[in-house]
């Protein structure tokens, strides 16, 4: 088996049952299995060799014995509309959709602007493990979206890196410098977003899928196990061929209460 892709919205793992052959027409994809990270889920898969995940299909997974993970070169793609300031690098511009313009905090004071279309505000601020959301502008259209965007990139962040996020787990946010950023503008809504995680020590940062599930937040999985509580990014975990049984690793204890 191998984990080929993870959930980042609702929690959750993708797992191929490894039955292919990308070299045999006869079986070019393998069956994926969806493994929802629920609280109290019991995991037990034990780490072995990684490469590369390969590609996910309408029929399945097509899997690659490369060594770049969790993607080797073939099969790394960028979206396009991620790099877009405004000019469409599309041959034709389709994002007609109403978007949202709108500003998420991460325990316990970064900030960043995002856009996404406007029916999935909420579901995005989720994907990120946002702790705070404020919904500042609908706009007609993508492009529209992303040149204010750009604008105020200038002043506030667009990207936080998943480090940053697991540094702010249990802890509040800012509420000061939340409000104060907020002042600068008029929000439609605001969101508080809460993940039951219940966190009274320090996650240890680790790459595991042994333990009880406490919970996810964006692309961190927070598991107790052997009295200790990781938070691991799911994104290291693709590539990963894995094995029932847990880890026989020796981990690093949790890092104490928060003081």
């Amino acid at each position: 088996m191998q984990i080929v892709g993870y959930d980042a919205g609702d929690g959750g793992l993708l797992v191929s049952d490894g039955d292919a052959d990308a070299a045999d027409p006869r079986r070019p994809t393998a069956a994926v299995e969806y493994v929802p990270l629920d609280p109290g889920t019991e995991l037990s898969y034990r780490l072995e060799d990684r490469h590369c995940a390969g590609a996910l299909t309408d029929d399945g997974h097509r899997p690659c014995g490369a060594d770049g993970t969790p993607h080797c070169p073939e099969h790394t793609s960028t979206w396009v509309c991620a790099r877009c300031t405004g000019i469409c690098l599309k041959d034709e511009m389709d994002c007609f959709d109403d978007h949202a313009i709108y500003l998420a905090a991460f325990a316990p004071n970064t900030f960043k602007v995002g856009v996404t279309k406007a029916y999935r505000l909420e579901a995005r601020f989720r994907e990120q493990g946002a702790d705070r959301g404020a919904h500042v502008r609908t706009v007609e259209n993508g492009r529209i979206a992303r040149e204010i965007e750009a604008e105020l990139a200038t002043e506030i962040t667009d990207r936080v890196r998943v480090a940053t996020k697991r540094t702010g787990l249990g802890r509040a946010v800012d509420d000061a410098a939340w409000r104060a950023l907020l002042d600068d503008f008029d929000p439609v809504e605001t969101f508080d977003l809460d993940y039951g995680l219940d966190l009274s020590e320090r996650p240890v940062a680790e790459t595991l899928a042994t333990g009880r599930v406490r919970g996810t937040k964006g692309r961190l999985l927070v598991l107790d196990q052997g009295g200790s509580t990781y938070a691991v990014d799911l994104r290291d975990l693709v590539g990963y061929e894995v094995e029932e049984g847990g880890t026989d690793r020796r981990l690093q204890s949790s890092l104490g209460a928060f003081g």
